[in-house]
């Protein structure tokens, strides 16, 4: 599909605004999405006021688009709601537990992806946002978040206001593995990537002697990646899916 070869990541936004029912049209179709069990554990929180984009903003780094942006969702593991079903109807839940985060961690994925290609075929433009992942106990006080309820990914959309470069991807030949996983080339399958003039001035501006380094050094460091994960695991266990 074209759509899908040229799509591309907007962070500009119009002030036209996005419809409550297109809004709702377009997660109607996301919730289509393949789940596990047809439980549809997953809830969006959409947020329009520019109050709660306030509380979200520095959750994400205080990107500029979360405030511009007409809407910004936030895709949630929900197994509040299928336990709450299953108590009153006298049946006993056992979900607090990983394995059920992580299975709806998959759904909630797939209604976010499933969502986004159905709008940018609607012609919006949108963007994903990875900081959910880093201060995900933040984004649970902003949204009120009760047990048994986390957010997953975060979502800005609007009529895009700017038409920017692709980003680069890797030969797709050196992601796809025949029957079974075999090492590939990796300087070779990198190499497209570290010959482009933006990543040569990253490298250059960070000092660094590779465009590996500037990943392991500046942008994801071990350290980084600790600090947040051990937030991560806290907020996942005041959720209570971990003990």
């Amino acid at each position: 599909m074209d759509s899908l070869r040229n799509r591309k990541s907007i962070r500009k936004y119009s002030n036209k605004e996005v419809s409550e029912e297109l809004l709702n049209s377009l997660l109607t179709d996301a919730f289509r999405a393949s789940n596990t069990g047809n439980m549809q554990t997953y809830s969006v929180i959409v947020t329009r006021s520019e109050q709660q984009k306030e509380k979200l903003l520095p959750f994400h780094f205080n990107q500029p688009s979360i405030k511009t942006a007409p809407v910004v969702l936030t895709f949630c593991v929900d197994f509040r709601r299928f336990s709450r079903w299953c108590v009153e109807s006298g049946a006993e839940p056992g979900y607090n537990n990983y394995l059920s985060f992580y299975s709806a961690t998959i759904d909630s994925m797939l209604a976010a992806q499933t969502f986004a290609v159905a709008a940018e075929d609607a012609g919006l433009g949108l963007c994903f946002f990875g900081t959910t992942n880093y201060n995900a106990e933040g984004i649970i006080d902003a949204l009120e978040l009760p047990e048994l309820v986390f957010p997953v990914t975060t979502v800005t959309v609007g009529w895009p206001a700017e038409n920017p470069s692709q980003s680069d991807r890797l030969d797709p030949l050196g992601l796809i593995h025949q029957e079974t996983y075999k090492d590939v080339d990796v300087k070779a399958l990198y190499a497209y990537k570290e010959s482009l003039p933006e990543m040569q001035k990253f490298v250059e501006e960070n000092g660094k002697p590779s465009l590996a380094h500037v990943f392991t050094d500046v942008r994801y460091t071990k350290a980084n990646n600790e600090f947040f994960s051990d937030a991560l695991l806290k907020a996942i266990k005041r959720q209570g899916f971990i003990f």
